[in-house]
């Protein structure tokens, strides 16, 4: 690994860079090939399966109870200040859905439920009271259609509506088993006429397979949507199909804005840097064959999308960016002269061949490759070794995650330390030979300047304090370690609804002014006024052991009312106050309120009048079962032989919160039935199932991130004692990457972003993008400390020339990446802030931390007369 290594490769690529050129296109042709000939599916971090006792139980659960395959979406009718409980207002929800069933495909994802509203309660109450008026023939108790029920509201006055609708909702009514509450706001006065919101849910069914998404349901949600807001002032359809419809409009609706800005400051970034078109379309080329490598990696290996991925390409980008000014920059060093190192016999002859013995192109590149190849090729594999360390991890889709940052990576070092410097000499050599074009430029922050101003400042300072930098830093990482342990971890799925657009963005031209978004206020509306239903909204407490025992079902009812109904709680509440919970005591009180039987057995079972029965709990079930078996097999498991084996609680929480808080809030329901019952009660269903799977995947991400760092550490211990004899320098250099990392953790808690499953795998470029950064300060300091005559020199030649470098590498990436803070996508927004806040922090503690703790180090050897192998 000696520089006679590095100068015979650079000597390689610069003697055969026509040949060099078209094998590495021939390569990418065969490597992009697997774009179209693989197929890669797509994939959801919920996909991920964990062992848990919360995945054991729902596993149990869908065995036992059976699971409730149809699609629920949500029909939310508002008018603020006003009555959507008036005749004309039920009636349009009558007119909505014979709209909706006269739509044929429509229609056909409807369950037979089809919409279950208070309109149709309402509608079908007064069908009821016209059959009661007929007096011949026996009464028709069937269940109305469609029509007869818009025609008994259209044949009644406004007056008598209301009256029809007081009876509806007295809480004594009786309402053929539909609880008229479950469609009014939480806080709706019961029994009042009026109400500033009403909700209704569509069911529908899909013949999808079980890991397929309900395409044919989704889209029937979509057009759904598009009669809701022709018919109601205000109104919504909340469901999947409908956010994810929204979710991939605003990405588009993003980047329709961004690219374009984010394309602009990225050129201009490169432009300033470079000063020069054809080095700036060489390197757009370079990106071009890495983006190729990672499409046809993504195809050849079938590696299904996910978030999780949205980091490689935005990762690559930035090495990409940071490896090409380091080419460029160091071969333009070379040939302005300021490398000065022994120079062979290919480079005396190519000088020889120059009328003033200037460098060449091919002997500048030469030089250039030569003295930062190995960077380059140590950044590669720090960085690709660090990253597929992850593949150790037990959830596929950080396998997946890790072998495409690797191939990326290798493909980065393949495109900028092969293609490119090849591309380059054939590029320049032809300008300069045939048309006479010099090709000759200045280094960035070399030369008088802003940008050689600021980093001679940056020397002076290094010069001056090192130990005073390295303090700030420390205490800064300390603060931000200290931040770090107090960030919000949870992973709440109504972050990624996307947000409306601001004003400045509405007054695009038409091409780019994108739609309105209100989906994350409905969906926060929904959660603050009503009980929920479908994906997200309910979940479950499977109690196992002795569930005849009067004392569980003492203790279900203990539980139940300690639930905490206030602001901070997400298990919803109906009007009337009570915990949206299902369970045995509910459906026991239900069916006797009904049933004569189930009454009398109950009573009978009921020594101290509290409602609930002190004995002989296995016969009462029994009754019930007999009463009712389908409303009863909803929240008991009675075996083939008779026995009641478990019971569940069914618990409607609020869709707008987070999974962690969720799954506390049920698990603690279940631990209070366990404190004072012979029973186990396990928290389980979608949001508990989520909350396991998403701390399993950030506590695999964190495991990952110390993983890579001690893969690092080991790698650049090895590489600084193999070249320079010295086991200090690799610790040395990963010090301001921890140190970037916990700078960038701290602003995060400041900021509120949360470190979850999603920010972890993008604050993984602080690591990726530091080790890059730092391993070229370390290298090039290293470097000309045996060319400069001193340690200020040797300080002063890092820091204006690889700095130049970094510097130019991180205002382009930050600035190209950073304007997705822009985005009306929450991902997006904060992946554009996390990233460039880590190429930022990466960038000042490699060209502050880093040259001071070096100066401190050289400072130490001197005093102590070390021989440097330290």
């Amino acid at each position: 690994m000696g520089g006679s290594l590095a100068d015979r490769y650079a000597d390689a690529i610069v003697s055969h860079g026509k040949l060099i050129v078209l094998l590495v296109l021939v390569l990418t042709a065969a490597v992009a090939a697997g774009a179209a000939v693989g197929e890669s599916e797509e994939g959801e971090i919920g996909q991920f399966e964990t062992d848990s006792e919360e995945t054991a139980a729902l596993e149990e659960i869908d065995e036992t109870y059976g699971t409730d395959d149809r699609v629920v979406s949500q029909l939310v009718v508002r008018d603020e200040g006003g009555d959507v409980l008036t005749r004309d207002s039920l009636l349009e929800g009558l007119y909505l859905q014979r709209e909706v069933r006269e739509n044929e495909s429509v229609n056909a994802t409807l369950a037979d439920e089809g919409f279950v509203a208070l309109e149709n309660v309402v509608a079908t109450g007064a069908v009821f009271e016209d059959r009661a008026t007929e007096t011949e023939g026996p009464p028709d108790t069937s269940e109305p259609t469609l029509d007869e029920q818009i025609a008994a509201l259209e044949d009644r006055s406004d007056a008598e509506v209301e009256a029809l609708l007081a009876d509806v909702l007295d809480p004594d009514a009786d309402n053929r088993g539909e609880d008229p509450y479950e469609f009014l706001p939480s806080d709706y006065e019961p029994g009042s006429t009026t109400a500033d919101a009403r909700i209704g849910f569509v069911f529908q069914v899909d013949e999808s397979d079980d890991d397929e998404d309900p395409e044919a349901a989704y889209a029937a949600q979509i057009e759904i949507d598009g009669l809701v807001e022709e018919r109601f002032d205000d109104a919504f359809l909340f469901g999947q199909g409908v956010t994810d419809e929204a979710s991939s409009n605003a990405v588009g609706d993003s980047f329709a804005i961004i690219t374009p800005v984010a394309l602009v400051l990225v050129l201009f970034a490169l432009g300033v840097a470079y000063r020069d078109v054809v080095d700036v379309l060489v390197s757009l080329v370079g990106i071009g064959v890495v983006m190729a490598w990672l499409a046809g990696i993504l195809g050849w290996l079938e590696i299904p999308t996910s978030q999780l991925l949205i980091a490689v390409p935005f990762l690559l980008i930035g090495l990409s960016i940071d490896y090409s000014l380091h080419v460029i920059m160091r071969s333009r060093e070379a040939r302005a002269g300021v490398l000065e190192r022994d120079r062979g016999d290919a480079v005396a002859a190519d000088d020889a061949a120059t009328d003033g013995g200037g460098r060449t192109v091919r002997n500048g590149m030469r030089l250039g490759l030569g003295g930062v190849v190995l960077a380059l090729a140590a950044a590669t594999f720090s960085t690709g070794v660090g990253f597929l360390s992850n593949v150790v991890s037990p959830l596929p889709a950080i396998q997946d995650f890790a072998i495409l940052s690797a191939g990326g990576i290798l493909a980065t070092f393949v495109a900028f330390a092969v293609l490119v410097p090849a591309l380059k000499v054939e590029i320049d050599e032809l300008l300069e030979n045939r048309f006479g074009i010099d090709r000759r430029k200045d280094p960035f922050g070399r030369g008088a300047g802003p940008v050689n101003r600021a980093l001679s400042g940056v020397v002076a300072v290094v010069r001056r304090a090192p130990l005073a930098v390295v303090a700030v830093a420390l205490l800064l990482a300390i603060g931000g370690a200290y931040g770090a342990a107090g960030i919000d971890t949870e992973f709440n799925q109504a972050d990624f609804l996307p947000e409306d657009a601001p004003e400045w963005a509405k007054s695009l031209p038409e091409p780019l002014a994108p739609d309105t978004y209100t989906i994350s206020d409905d969906a926060a509306y929904l959660g603050e006024n009503f009980q929920e239903r479908g994906e997200g909204s309910q979940t479950q407490v499977l109690i196992r052991g002795d569930v005849t025992d009067p004392a569980t079902l003492a203790a279900i009812e203990n539980g139940t009312a300690g639930i905490d109904g206030g602001e901070g709680g997400t298990i919803a509440v109906g009007p009337g106050g009570e915990p949206a919970v299902e369970s045995p005591v509910t459906v026991l009180r239900d069916a006797a309120s009904e049933n004569e039987s189930v009454a009398a057995a109950l009573e009978e079972r009921d020594a101290d009048g509290d409602g609930l029965p002190d004995e002989d709990l296995a016969g009462l079930y029994d009754v019930l079962y007999e009463a009712d078996e389908e409303a009863a097999s909803t929240v008991l498991y009675r075996t083939d032989s008779g026995e009641y084996e478990t019971a569940r609680m069914l618990v409607d929480v609020r869709g707008d919160a987070s999974a962690q808080t969720v799954a506390d809030d049920t698990r603690a329901l279940a631990s209070a039935i366990e404190s004072d019952a012979p029973v186990s009660a396990v928290a389980a269903g979608g949001p508990v199932t989520s909350a396991v799977v998403q701390d399993a995947l950030l506590e695999t991400l964190v495991q990952a991130f110390a993983v890579t760092l001690v893969v690092v550490l080991v790698f650049l211990t090895v590489l600084y004692w193999v070249r320079h004899r010295s086991l200090s320098l690799g610790a040395i250099a990963l010090a301001p990457v921890v140190a970037a990392l916990a700078w960038l953790l701290g602003t995060m808690a400041l900021l509120d972003v949360p470190f979850n499953s999603e920010t972890a795998v993008i604050t993984s470029l602080a690591i990726g993008l530091g080790v890059d950064y730092s391993i070229h300060v370390g290298e090039r300091f290293v470097d000309e400390s045996g060319r400069q005559d001193s340690l200020q020199d040797a300080l002063a030649a890092t820091i204006t020339g690889t700095g130049g470098a970094l510097l130019g590498s991180a205002l382009t990436t930050a600035a190209g990446f950073g304007v997705l803070a822009l985005a009306l996508a929450p991902p997006l927004q904060r992946f554009g802030l996390v990233t460039g806040l880590s190429i930022v922090y990466a960038f000042v503690a490699c060209l502050t931390v880093l040259p001071c703790l070096l100066v401190v180090r050289e400072r130490v050897l001197e005093r102590f007369g070390s021989t440097g192998s330290v």
